[in-house]
Order: structure tokens, then sequence, then C-alpha cells
């Protein structure tokens, strides 16, 4: 392996962090609502925070396969959405001091990033790593929204029940990390909010919320989530609009939350909305919701 110090540069005027928190919260592995681009915004905007740490993308990134963004002007070249891979400082309302790792999912050098990373947070005292996910889940808008939690120690999500048993899923670098963490006697964990899979593709910041919300609970952090609720009940609200414009959807949405209600109960069955393989019932007719949500908010329907 090549040196994993080489990817990325320092900042030498770091203050004093005691033994801070870190967030990873990468793009490009599974965002369902956008609940974690939602949740990086809501810290990025809302704290004070400053770049401590890039990372030479040149290294990771495949540009091929995820082309960055250039606008045209006219004649000439206006401007390049150049792809980022940075870890930031925060303060949280409190003012205490977490770090916040956001930027592009490698494609390449998996190893070598996750050992970076693993160095950054020896380096830099971390006493906890935290990653944020959402899924899609043939789950009912309807029930609060649920969140799947992970760590390297059970000890670290007290609390919170396991809604999966044994699954196989694509892998990640976060949940890489996460693992790698665990073998090497690091502490760190994970959350996965459930978002309705027929609002999968839109913005769904009840999920977002719940992320920050979960990460406080286990890290004492005290995280804004404030302009999230508010969305969230907008939303809410604008879903609750459109099915109520359809009898079927109505019945669709019914459907999802017996389901839901008897799987909280103990006697449902595994909710995720995979993308391959047999599905629930309720998973079925959630999909007619989904094209029934799509036409209702195509442009020309639009208030």
């Amino acid at each position: 392996m090549l040196d994993p110090h080489e990817l990325y540069e320092l900042t030498d005027d770091l203050p004093d962090l005691g033994q801070p928190v870190l967030i990873q919260a990468l793009t490009g592995f599974v965002d369902a609502g956008n609940a974690g681009r939602l949740a990086r915004e809501q810290l990025l905007t809302s704290l004070e925070s400053r770049p401590i740490a890039r990372f030479d993308l040149d290294q990771l990134f495949d540009y091929r396969s995820r082309r960055p963004v250039m606008t045209f002007v006219e004649d000439h070249w206006e401007s390049y959405d150049e792809p980022e891979l940075v870890l930031h400082l925060l303060h949280d309302d409190d003012e205490t001091p977490f770090l916040l790792l956001t930027g592009p999912e490698p494609d390449l050098q998996w190893e070598r990033f996750i050992a970076a990373v693993a160095g950054l947070a020896a380096r830099l005292d971390v006493r906890l790593t935290v990653g944020l996910n959402s899924i899609p889940m043939a789950v009912p808008h309807t029930r609060p929204t649920g969140v799947t939690a992970h760590g390297t120690r059970r000890e670290l999500i007290v609390g919170y029940e396991p809604w999966l048993q044994r699954v196989q899923v694509p892998g990640s670098v976060g949940h890489l990390l996460e693992f790698r963490l665990g073998k090497a006697g690091r502490d760190a964990l994970g959350f996965a909010a459930h978002v309705p899979h027929y609002v999968a593709q839109a913005e769904y910041p009840a999920a977002a919320e719940v992320l920050l919300a979960s990460v406080s609970r286990s890290t004492g952090l005290l995280l804004p989530r404030d302009g999230l609720r508010s969305a969230a009940e907008a939303i809410r609200v604008e879903i609750d609009r459109q099915v109520a414009q359809s009898d079927e959807a109505t019945s669709l949405v019914q459907a999802l939350e017996e389901q839901y209600d008897s799987f909280a109960r103990g006697s449902g069955e595994n909710l995720l909305a995979a993308e391959s393989g047999p599905l629930p019932t309720a998973e079925e007719l959630g999909a007619e919701l989904e094209r029934f949500l799509a036409e209702q908010t195509r442009p020309n329907n639009e208030q």
C-alpha cells in the first residue's frame, strides 16, 4: 500500500480538540430522500466550521464515471464544480468541537483511504466515528421515521432495536471504515434512516432530522435540527394532500401502515426495499403509490 499520510494535507494551526467525535457523511452511496445531503447542509450552514484537512481526490476519484459539472456561457467555460473531499472542524450549539468528513465516496484505493482516515482519527484523538446513511424502506410516511443502528460494540447502540436480521448489501467506504475500525478496537457506529421508498428520490427532511437526533443521542453533541423539523412538517402536509386525491393511493398507504404496525408488534417481515429479489406485498402496492406521486409532482402539476 502507498503511504496513506500522503493522501491528505492537515492544517498545522489546530486548537485543542479534546477527544472529538468524527461524523463521516460521504456522497455516492445510497442516500434515500437525500437525507445525508440535507444533514450535511444543516450542519455546515448552521454551525461555525472550517476545513482542516483536504484529500488528494485525483488519487481516489473516477472522473469519467462521475463527471463533474462544467458551465458553458456563450463562448467560454465559466465555472467548474470541482469535487472536494474535506475534513471540517465544527462546533455544536454548546461550542463543543467535532469533525465532519464530506465529499464523494472514493472510487479507488479504498484501503489506503480508510488507513488515512483511521490515521487522522488517531492523530486527532477521535473518540468515536459515526456514519450517516438513509435507505428506502417499505414504510409509510404517516409513521415515525425509523433508523437502523449498527456499531463495533453493542454498548454503543443501546436502545435501538434491530430492523433486519442477516442481509448482504453492496459495500461502501463508510461501512468498510466502520468495519476496519472495529477490527482495530476503535469505537465506531452508524445510522441508516428509513425513508418511504415512494419518496426516496425526493427530499425527505424527516430522515435527516432523525439522523442528527440519533447522533446527538449517541454522542452528546447538541446539533441543530429546527430547520429540518419545519421542512419535514411541510413535506408531510404536501404528501398527505397528494395521497388524499386518490382513494387508491389512500388504500396503498393504509396497506403500508398495516405492515408497519405488524412489524412494530414483532410479527412483521423485512421492510428493506431491495432492488432485486422478491418484494413484500406492501412493497408492490407501494410501487403503485410511487407512480401516483410521480404523476402528481410533474412540472405541469406544480402549484
